[in-house]
């Protein structure tokens, strides 16, 4: 596959399409047949291994029925299959059941999370995610409640059974644990929950003190770095970095800036608490900050 451009739309895309071709009750042979695609072509589409036309993308919508105002919004994203890195817009037209977030961690193997304001949102309980929904005054009530279930709606993939849910390794720094979100009965609540699921098997949970001072990581920010299995035995996916900000997600996955977030990631781990110290730190804070006042 030619290196032109990031390859996170062209996932995405397929992926969709992907969707809508089972939702048309048709095989990939009979849907490249019906196309007239050759079946390899069809199936790089799907796979998001290459660029896809406009035009392509529009047949392949008329063919599976799909709905004119998603027919419009996949076109337009075809259009943006050779961008060098991929900025999604939460005003833009895609709707929410094919995020691309949740598309790309639905297909993970291995998730690895920096936190250094906020707890991850794949780590929230609903009281935490409605206290952090309440700092959008841009919103009605309606909205923060349905933002709140989206949310939530992510945390499904670390509960599903077939395929195995991803790994997911997180490093939090202390201030998200001293951070007072909603009201300390929320924190308490929050911070056991973050004790139960970092015994989870799947669940890797590691605190990087305020102690240690400045860190390379922190001019990295928070991140999310997701790393993908390979399928029918060809190579896997470039890991994609993930960025969620004020008004929309940055999706990375050139080499050399994945090369720079994996280092980042390597000095988190040379300065993060291990598992037994993160737990009893989390409790400790828990007991002698947040329960001190609920």
């Amino acid at each position: 596959m030619a290196d032109d451009g990031s390859s996170v739309p062209r996932r995405h895309l397929g992926r969709v399409l992907g969707q809508l071709r089972a939702e048309a009750g048709m095989t990939v042979d009979g849907a490249a047949e019906a196309l007239q695609f050759s079946r390899r072509k069809l199936w790089q589409i799907e796979a998001g291994r290459s660029a896809v036309s406009r035009s392509d993308v529009r047949i392949m919508c008329e063919r599976y029925a799909a709905r004119p105002e998603l027919t419009g919004a996949l076109v337009t994203l075809a259009g943006e299959t050779r961008a060098r890195g991929w900025w999604h817009a939460y005003g833009d037209p895609l709707p929410r059941w094919c995020e691309p977030y949740v598309s790309l961690a639905a297909d993970a193997r291995r998730l690895r999370e920096h936190a250094d304001g906020m707890v991850p949102v794949l780590l929230q309980t609903r009281e935490y995610a409605t206290a952090v929904c309440r700092q959008r005054p841009d919103l009605t009530g309606a909205d923060r409640d349905r933002l709140v279930e989206v949310r939530l709606r992510r945390q499904e993939v670390l509960r599903r059974r077939l395929p195995a849910p991803p790994r997911l390794e997180v490093v939090l720094a202390e201030a998200v644990l001293l951070r007072a979100v909603g009201d300390p009965a929320v924190m308490v609540a929050q911070l056991r929950h973050l004790v139960e699921a970092s015994r989870l098997p799947q669940v890797s949970l590691r605190v990087v003190p305020l102690a240690v001072g400045v860190h390379r990581a922190l001019l990295a920010g928070p991140f999310l770095l997701i790393d993908f299995p390979p399928v029918n035995r060809v190579e896997p996916d470039p890991p994609v970095v993930y960025r969620e900000l004020l008004t929309g997600a940055l999706y990375l996955d050139g080499e050399s800036e994945v090369a720079a977030y994996e280092e980042a990631w390597a000095g988190l781990d040379a300065v993060a608490l291990d598992h037994d110290e993160s737990r009893r730190l989390i409790e400790k804070i828990s007991a002698e900050v947040h329960h001190r006042d609920a």
